[in-house]
């Protein structure tokens, strides 16, 4: 991975923290954990974890549906020229890891 690559999920990492934590209503807490970018830079999707679990149908129905108001805080709050298509995703590999770690402190 290429500097400007890791740079770029690092922006996107730190700007999607603060877009969801200004725009969620409160009522869950939304962690963004990791960025995934494709090798031509065209999408990019940002996952994250959801506590309560209940709530992540509902946080990733708000995420969706926020993507274009996203972009534009993007566009706002970076340097960055060309924006990827942005998608949201539920970390699952977090929640197994957070199992197993659970089962193991048993």
């Amino acid at each position: 991975m290429s500097t400007r690559d890791k740079r770029i999920k690092e922006i996107l990492h730190d700007l999607g923290a603060r877009f969801l934590s200004l725009n969620s209503n409160k009522s869950s807490l939304l962690t963004v954990t990791n960025v995934e970018l494709t090798k031509d830079e065209k999408r990019a999707t940002i996952f994250f974890t959801v506590f309560p679990e209940n709530f992540e149908k509902t946080a990733l129905e708000f995420a969706k549906r926020k993507r274009s108001e996203f972009k534009e805080f993007i566009k706002e709050e970076s340097k960055l020229g060309r924006i990827p298509f942005l998608d949201f995703a539920i970390d699952s590999g977090e929640k197994n890891r957070q199992r197993i770690d659970s089962l193991l402190n048993q």
